[in-house]
């Protein structure tokens, strides 16, 4: 789960990156059935799942106001705002999801336990952050939609923009707190998870998907940003190493078993491939993901979304 966020731009020499999905973050299963690890520990881990998945489940889905946030970033001067000479300001804004049901069971979770101070204050102020922002990208996406500005001469698109700054620089601000903290806590989660489907188990087709997902984050939480486009490679470099090894454990296991891990198997192995190419490139340009790499960044991303739906499939179906 990561939500390393791109840079974007329109088609021109200036952008840096293809238009890509920000990365979304994996849920974890929906259920832990019983083994024979005690009944305590195994619902207090299926408490912390079910917490974390409402968690991950809003924060997924209002991705879509920060891909909104970048496209109207992509056109318009963000100090000055709109002025109506902008070559691009029929791009607009995306219009938002819907996320009443996210946030009904995100606050939800926030109540119960397993009680988690620093995160659930965080997503508290997340989502007021989020509810204060979301009018407004709703009002901008549908005066810009209508072509409203042309009757106006930009006043109210003026008005709107002097709006939004500052409320989507709170909500990107407390999004990345909320995302530092959640990355932090769902990597023990997941190691929990692990060892819970192990014992019961064995190393299963099931845990080879939840093995490969979670080195696969990994990767993930260490891709370029707008922020640090530079990667660190020494970092990078070891998180691709593991996840190789995760690879080669879900071969053995395939050597094993005919069946295989289906539907995830040949994505996985083509996105090792993929992070090698990019890892050569990046260390060519000391890191600059901007030097010659950004196509290949755009592929790593795109792809591991696929790999997300893929093993949650995956997941479901595997024996």
């Amino acid at each position: 789960m990561t939500t390393r966020a791109f840079l974007r731009g329109a088609a021109c020499a200036a952008a840096l990156f293809l238009a890509a999905p920000a990365p979304v973050w994996a849920q974890g299963s929906a259920a832990v059935p019983a083994g024979s690890a005690s009944k305590g520990q195994e619902d207090d881990l299926q408490a912390a799942i079910t917490k974390s998945n409402a968690y991950t489940g809003l924060m997924n889905r209002t991705l879509r106001a920060i891909q909104s946030w970048e496209r109207y970033g992509s056109w318009v001067d963000m100090k000055k705002g709109p002025t109506g000479k902008e070559r691009y300001i029929s791009y607009g804004m995306y219009s938002l999801y819907d996320v009443t049901g996210e946030i009904k069971k995100a606050e939800e979770a926030m109540a119960r336990e397993p009680k988690l101070p620093a995160i659930d204050e965080t997503m508290g102020r997340y989502i007021k952050a989020y509810q204060e922002l979301a009018p407004l990208i709703t009002n901008a996406e549908r005066y810009y939609d209508r072509k409203d500005y042309r009757d106006d001469n930009l006043a109210e698109g003026q008005k709107l923009h002097a709006a939004m700054v500052p409320a989507a620089r709170n909500f990107l601000d407390e999004r990345a707190r909320l995302d530092a903290l959640v990355r932090v806590y769902k990597r023990g989660l997941d190691q929990r998870e692990l060892a819970s489907v192990e014992e019961r188990e064995g190393k299963s087709a099931r845990w080879q998907v939840r093995n490969i997902m979670i080195n696969a984050r990994a990767v993930m939480d260490l891709m370029p940003s707008n922020e640090q486009p530079i990667v660190d490679l020494k970092a990078f470099n070891a998180a691709t190493a593991d996840y190789s090894a995760a690879v080669r454990e879900m071969d053995a296991f395939k050597d094993k078993n005919p069946g295989g891990v289906p539907f995830i198997e040949s994505q996985a192995s083509s996105w090792l491939g993929k992070l090698r190419d990019f890892s050569d490139k990046l260390a060519k340009s000391k890191g600059d993901v901007r030097r010659g790499a950004a196509n290949d960044a755009n592929w790593i991303v795109n792809n591991y979304n696929t790999m997300v739906s893929l093993s949650e499939t995956a997941i479901r179906t595997a024996r």
